[in-house]
Parts: structure tokens; sequence; C-alpha cells
């Protein structure tokens, strides 16, 4: 039995064979996840109905998993900051760079072969995607190998 917030296996296998650069796409229930995700990425479908998972539930459990180095989020038409991406600012490392890329230019990020994991969630509010880097283990420097 795992001790961690996330015990999804098939999204553990992933991130583990994941690397620096690599991206992981949180996605809403409207996103595109066939047409508009990286040609090798590996899909979880955790959208079970609306609303659940919501994408900062995700955010929560791969927070404590993985480095994010950067993250994207996708802009409204309009340019205004959706309401969830004030939520995704709180709960990103302080200090993170935050991405706002209008719908199109989000959509050839995430189509990068860089993304590795796309997980679909019940998410309804609209705009929620949120498009992770990963970053590096920063190890203590006292460690030898």
């Amino acid at each position: 039995m795992l001790r961690t917030k996330l015990l999804h296996p098939e999204i553990l296998r992933v991130l583990g064979s994941s690397g620096h650069f690599s991206q992981v796409l949180i996605a809403d229930g409207n996103y595109p996840f066939i047409s508009r995700s990286g040609p090798g990425a590996t899909t979880v479908y955790l959208n079970l109905m609306p609303g659940i998972p919501k994408t900062t539930d995700v955010l929560e459990a791969l927070l404590e998993m993985i480095p994010i180095q950067e993250a994207a989020i996708m802009q409204t038409p309009n340019g205004e900051q959706a309401s969830v991406h004030d939520e995704y600012l709180k709960m990103l490392p302080q200090g993170l760079e935050v991405k706002r890329l209008e719908r199109y230019a989000f959509y050839d990020a995430a189509c990068s072969s860089l993304t590795s994991l796309v997980i679909a969630t019940g998410e309804t509010r609209r705009f929620a995607n949120l498009l992770l880097t990963i970053g590096v283990v920063k190890l203590d420097q006292s460690e030898r190998y």
C-alpha cells in the first residue's frame, strides 16, 4: 500500500518514466483529448462524471509527486483570467513562472512530443486546462554517488 495521495497506477507509471522537461496536461471536461495531445502521450481518463474529479484535485496529488519547473494556463478569449486560474496560482510553488497562452498556442504546446501524460478530468469550469513542465529533483548536496 502506498502512503502518498496519488494512488493511480497508470499515472504513477507514466510519471516514473517521464523526466526533466516532460509535460503533464491536466485537462478539463471540454478538452479535445484525442486530437490535442502529444503524439506519444498516455491519456488517463479520470472523468467519472461532471465535476469529478476537478482539475485542482489532480493538481493537489501531482504536486506531492513531481517538481514543477513551469506551468501554462489557457487564456479566455477576452483575455480575462478564469477563476480556476487563481486557485492554481495559490497551489503552485511560489515564484513559479506561469505562462498564459491563447487557446491555439496552448493546444500547440500540449501537442508537443514533450507531453508524456494527459489526465482527463470531469472539470466543468471552462478554460481550466493546465500544462505542467516537470523540473529536476534537487538532491542534498552532501549525498555521494
